[in-house]
């Protein structure tokens, strides 16, 4: 992970950016105190770390890849950046009173131990927040259409939200609630659905550049005949049915929270 992500840090800030209403879903289902001490657990280049300790919160981020740190660094030195992993942060045992995880938990090794160190370096009644997307949400991407394989790749990689559920309980924490997030149009954050209602990101390579799935683990050939088959579908109008035709009530991604007892 480290080295696919530090190839995909040289430029990843150019289209990842802290989206406005995923930050307050995060802060909401965190439910912070100015007082406390948070961390964000698979920071990148610190976006959301930035975003949340500028609304007024005391953050710690720890990410396994060094120039995704060097980003964040450049981007607020009042933030302590630290190098590790969910399964071995470096940090005290409870010393955290809350904790974000966005879109990192796929990339963790052992998901379970992951939780469980998480579990240990946080405070009683502390909450973490998990933002990701489950493979049956996935398989409701019309990108599947255009990139079958490159989507496969990625859908394989995600734990379905049983297993996270089960890793979350295995590892001592209380599973609270769920929430559903459905793409809006004014998405700041390039992730991989970003284009769900603007199909034309896609033909961005600064876009598909910040995309793991695209950067990572995307055949060329393949997303070049998928991006063929998309100007053509957009042009006549049949991307339109397409994309209908995937509509579905899963939502394209999930917030799982939980906190420890």
């Amino acid at each position: 992970m480290e080295t696919k992500y530090d190839t995909i840090g040289n430029n990843y800030d150019r289209t990842r950016k802290a989206d406005g209403y995923l930050t307050e879903r995060l802060q909401n289902h965190l439910n912070p105190n100015t007082n406390g001490l948070y961390l964000d657990m698979g920071c990148g280049t610190g976006n959301y770390t930035d975003a949340l300790q500028k609304k007024g919160l005391r953050f710690i981020g720890i990410d396994p890849s060094e120039t995704m740190l060097e980003k964040a660094k450049s981007r607020n030195q009042e933030i302590s950046w630290r190098m590790g992993t969910a399964e071995c942060t470096g940090l005290e045992t409870a010393s955290i009173d809350g904790i974000i995880a966005s879109l990192t938990i796929h990339h963790w090794p052992d998901l379970k131990k992951g939780l469980a160190e998480l579990l240990r370096v946080l405070k009683d009644e502390g909450r973490i927040v998990i933002f990701t997307s489950t493979p049956e949400q996935m398989e409701g991407y019309w990108l599947n259409r255009y990139f079958p394989k490159m989507m496969s790749d990625s859908i394989a990689q995600m734990p379905p939200y049983a297993s996270v559920e089960a890793a979350m309980i295995g590892s001592g924490f209380e599973v609270c609630n769920t929430e559903k997030y459905v793409v809006r149009p004014d998405l700041e954050d390039k992730f991989l659905y970003c284009g769900k209602q603007k199909a034309d990101m896609y033909f961005d390579d600064n876009v598909r550049h910040g995309i793991s799935s695209f950067s990572s683990l995307a055949n060329k050939a393949e997303v070049e005949k998928g991006l063929a088959d998309l100007r053509k579908d957009l042009d006549t109008g049949k991307h339109e049915q397409i994309r209908a035709s995937y509509e579905n009530d899963l939502g394209d991604y999930l917030y799982i929270m939980g906190k420890k007892p």
